[in-house]
């Protein structure tokens, strides 16, 4: 008889990240832009080779016996990790298609071909890793691909399984420390949400905003003058675009508020460096009030003092805490979550939205890159599409390549309008100094 599949747990973070499938598409792509043609052959052997060096990579998302694991697939399966798209069918806006979590392998690489250079999407799902994680893999997979070039039987270290969960985190506080920072954290409170034409499905669609360099020196500037860090520039630029685009009288003045990201490696640097591709990234709300003519200036003392009191605070216990409570009932008491979620959206109308800043990319993270003669490649540009939303949910992202900052959103045509989306980002373009 065949032995069973291995499996490994799957832990809070990544379950709850697989069914947020149901409100956005958990898919994610970074996008790199070469000046030149890498060797595909090689590339495929990278990829292929990276896949079976890392235990979650080939596997799939699976619930076996009422638990929800990773498990690991056959090798025949994993073929549909490198994709090659000719000459004259490059298209990468709309992103291209989704990962399925459910079948496997957890990385695709699609190599576009293109007179002016080479595109290389590296795609995964939220479910298996966060934005650092995604970035964390894109590096690994250069890494492998000139391992190749410079010796065709290179392959990368093997990984054991590694340490998914938030344990470690939890393990930093006393029983009484996590239970204050459960207390202190305020519920979510959907208050307002993006317009939009009608609900249901659409398009694909993605729309960007990329500020000239020296507009970044500007928003430091600002940042410094008012004790406020790009970020927080960015989320007060955010909210009050947010606030222009609804146009909506019962917003002015009163609490209205969003999602945003905070990475748990930052806060606790050094504590996961052992466990590369993982989720361990959540969300906090920040709750801001606005008048109609409202400028930057007179709400980034808002948004320092939030942003300020939570990198001081337990960042991300609450969080944890909150996602294990559920997990304790099991996948049933998971699923019942999501269903009063999404039936919540449905009667009120109103889903916060979310902003998300990635930082800064650094081209060194993945240099040097081999080309297919023999010579080094240069990185244009790198786009991180963030994951596809539909009504009611809207996620902004901000980035930063070589000094030039993008704005990016991906939505679904049709529930969504572009035009109202554009403006949008216009709008925050506007807002920041």
């Amino acid at each position: 008889m065949p032995s069973s599949p291995i499996c490994h747990p799957a832990h809070a973070f990544d379950v709850f990240n697989v069914y947020f499938e149901r409100i956005y598409d958990p898919t994610m792509h970074v996008v790199f832009s070469l000046d030149g043609e890498v060797d595909a052959g090689v590339m495929r052997a990278a990829t292929m080779r990276l896949v079976a060096s890392d235990p979650y990579l080939r596997s799939r998302f699976a619930e076996v016996d009422g638990r929800p694991v990773w498990e690991e697939i056959p090798e025949e399966l994993w073929e549909g990790a490198f994709v090659l798209v000719p000459a004259g069918e490059v298209e990468i806006l709309p992103p291209p298609p989704h990962i399925d979590v459910r079948s496997g392998p957890q990385m695709r690489v699609s190599l576009y071909r293109r007179k002016e250079g080479d595109l290389v999407a590296v795609t995964c799902h939220h479910g298996f890793c966060d934005a650092t994680g995604a970035l964390t893999l894109a590096r690994d997979l250069f890494a492998a691909y000139r391992g190749i070039v410079d010796d065709p039987d290179f392959r990368p270290a093997p990984r054991a399984p590694y340490d998914r969960s938030t344990d470690r985190v939890l393990a930093l506080y006393s029983d009484e420390e996590r239970q204050r920072a459960l207390a202190e954290e305020e519920p979510f409170v959907d208050r307002w949400r993006f317009p939009i034409k009608r609900t249901g499905r659409g398009t694909p669609r993605v729309s960007c905003r990329t500020l000239s360099p020296g507009r970044l020196g500007h928003i430091k500037a600002f940042g410094r003058e008012h004790g406020a860090t790009v970020n927080d520039v960015l989320i007060a630029a955010f909210f009050l675009a947010f606030q222009k685009i609804r146009n909506d009288p019962s917003d002015r003045g009163a609490p209205r508020s969003f999602l945003t990201s905070a990475d748990l490696r930052r806060k606790y640097p050094g504590l996961y460096e052992d466990s590369p591709l993982t989720n361990l990234s959540i969300a906090y709300e920040v709750t801001l009030s606005a008048g109609e003519e409202a400028r930057l200036e007179d709400i980034i003392d808002q948004v320092t003092a939030i942003t300020a009191r939570r990198k001081a605070g337990s960042l991300g216990v609450a969080a944890i805490l909150f996602y294990e409570e559920i997990m304790g009932g099991g996948m049933p008491a998971v699923r019942a979550f999501f269903d009063e979620m999404i039936e919540r959206y449905g009667t009120s109308g109103l889903k916060n939205p979310v902003f998300s800043n990635l930082g800064v990319f650094d081209p060194g993270d993945y240099l040097p890159i081999p080309g297919k003669d023999g010579t080094a490649l240069d990185i244009r540009d790198i786009q991180y599409l963030p994951c596809v939303c539909w009504p009611y949910g809207f996620l902004m992202i901000a980035s930063t390549f070589h000094d030039r900052l993008t704005l990016m959103t991906a939505y679904e045509e049709g529930p969504y309008s572009t035009a109202v989306v554009e403006q949008f980002l216009e709008y925050v373009d506007e807002y920041l100094p």
